[in-house]
């Protein structure tokens, strides 16, 4: 639906109305604020701690003398826990995480039981029906008599096991790879803290951040702003 000329009007009053700010006097704004070089690679550390690049960690660290604030060795268990859930071997996974602490699931109920969850995922996977019957009705149902929440997560999967043709089944999406994603993101966040560390990196939160600082002063000011994250690049407000 075409605008009225009244609407046109308007918006372009409104666009007016906002301060202009040039490249050159925000570029200047930028230069002036100053960002040490260690905090930045403190946050590039961060990142590739908690996302699991140790290699790249290790290299990162030999070339400008950052230290992560956790063993390195760690992560490399964390990320064999990891692939292991995202390959389906959640048994494995489960020996592996109390090899790194048996806390972790002692204290986390609810991860236990995703992971307990995910079992059954895998055996309904293989066709191991008699088995899957099995396990979910001696693991999984104490638990979910215990626990409401435990229990329609538990019914909800038990589904599967009525349809040989799971694209027909209505919960379906729990044999996709994501969910395997979904409880191996579960557990690297509960290793991570476990050892202290935070569960989430600090360089996208920050992005986040900045999105929503451009937003509010959208509302105040034209001024180059970034619209494309991957190349950091500035837009000239009136372009």
């Amino acid at each position: 639906m075409p605008f009225s000329f009244l609407e046109v009007a308007q918006v372009y009053a409104m666009a007016s109305s906002k301060k202009v700010i040039t490249r050159d006097e925000w570029e200047k704004r930028l230069d002036d604020v100053k960002i040490r070089k260690e905090d930045m690679d403190k946050l590039v550390m961060n990142f590739l701690v908690t996302e699991g690049y140790v290699e790249a960690a290790e290299k990162f660290r030999s070339e400008t003398g950052t230290e992560p604030d956790i063993d390195l060795a760690t992560i490399t268990d964390r990320m064999a826990v990891k692939k292991a859930v995202q390959s389906g071997n959640v048994e494995d996974a489960i020996e592996k995480v109390n090899d790194l602490n048996p806390e972790i699931l002692d204290t986390n109920p609810q991860l236990f039981f995703h992971l307990q969850q995910q079992r059954l995922i895998e055996l309904i996977r293989n066709g191991k029906v008699e088995e899957a019957l099995e396990f979910a009705q001696e693991e999984l149902a104490p638990r979910g008599e215990e626990n409401k929440h435990f229990l329609e997560e538990l019914e909800k999967t038990v589904v599967l096991l009525a349809f040989e043709d799971a694209t027909n089944c209505p919960v379906g999406e729990l044999l996709d790879m994501s969910q395997r994603l979904k409880t191996a993101s579960e557990v690297n966040a509960a290793i991570l803290t476990s050892q202290s560390h935070e569960k989430d990196p600090k360089l996208p939160s920050l992005l986040k951040m900045l999105i929503w600082a451009q937003n509010k002063l959208d509302e105040k000011a034209a001024y180059p702003r970034i619209n494309n994250l991957s190349t950091a690049a500035l837009e000239d407000p009136l372009v």
